[in-house]
């Protein structure tokens, strides 16, 4: 067993969708294909508005004949709502699972207590495992090393891996712009699923402009929310930050032709570069300012 380290994540919440259609009910509403959920494995998934915007994001973890659903803390009694307000007459049972808690862990593998549910996380491979644990078992019994959410988020960070609430505002971003189709968070072969025709279309007509991407800071970033600007035209928003290294959504096309012209990008009064993650299919135009 690698040494791992495991964090306990207070911020997240875990819901349990049971019932004879539960699968049949997710695969109509998620961008992601629930039919491949097998026990064992996750998905990660939105569900979006009408008009194609996120409102929720979340991890789908299959377990025997139900499923649960790793979600922000804070959005929990919501999603749980909205999937109730969908049911109608499916044969679909959704409530708060307050028997787990969520874990992350990264750098090795843990030690499952009974009844944990472990899963490889599903965008992106060096994020690690996300472990739902049973209330009564703790973190400790994972054999990791302590970490706490700001070290797992400074992890997250310098990955360029974006979470919603804190890298952009649910109800206000595309999938395409929270990463989703480069982070394995929408499938565009499956069936039709709420908003999934904007969705097709950014994806067929490349309409993406606006990204999450990596910035580091010539100095600590300031706070979450503070305007990207190039020579004082905003061209984004900065979101979660560790110390210099930040997630940005950022108007790529705006970002090149600034950094063409020579501009600086800053966040607040801190000059930034913008970062290309490793596993982005699209180009960040970065190279012009350290030319």
């Amino acid at each position: 067993m690698g040494h791992c380290q495991a964090a306990l994540l207070a911020d997240r919440a875990v819901l349990g969708v049971t019932g004879a259609d539960a699968r049949k009910f997710l695969q109509g509403m998620l961008t992601n294909d629930a039919d491949r959920l097998a026990e064992g494995n996750a998905m990660h998934a939105g569900l979006l508005s009408p008009q194609g915007k996120i409102l929720f994001d979340m991890f789908v973890a299959a377990r025997a004949d139900d499923f649960l659903i790793d979600v922000a803390r804070d959005k929990g009694a919501e999603l749980g709502k909205r999937l109730g307000f969908y049911r109608l007459r499916s044969k679909v049972e959704i409530k708060e699972d307050p028997d787990f808690k969520v874990a992350a862990v990264w750098e090795g593998t843990p030690r499952l207590p009974e009844g944990a549910i472990g899963f490889a996380d599903p965008r992106l491979p060096a994020l690690g495992m996300r472990v739902l644990l049973p209330g009564s078992a703790s973190v400790s019994e994972l054999g990791c090393s302590r970490a706490d959410e700001a070290d797992y988020h400074a992890r997250r960070i310098k990955l360029g891996v974006p979470e919603g609430g804190r890298d952009y505002a649910f109800g206000d971003a595309f999938p395409h712009e929270a990463l989703f189709d480069q982070l394995n968070g929408v499938d565009f072969k499956k069936g039709c699923y709420v908003g999934q025709e904007v969705v097709s279309r950014m994806e067929h007509r490349g309409l993406a402009r606006k990204r999450i991407v990596p910035v580091a800071g010539a100095s600590a970033l300031p706070a979450s929310g503070t305007p990207v600007t190039a020579e004082g035209i905003a061209i984004g928003t900065l979101g979660s930050t560790s110390g210099a290294m930040g997630l940005a959504l950022i108007r790529l096309d705006r970002a090149e032709e600034a950094l063409a012209k020579g501009a600086t990008l800053k966040a607040g009064e801190v000059p930034i570069t913008l970062r290309q993650p490793e596993f982005a299919r699209f180009a960040v135009p970065a190279t012009a300012l350290s030319a």
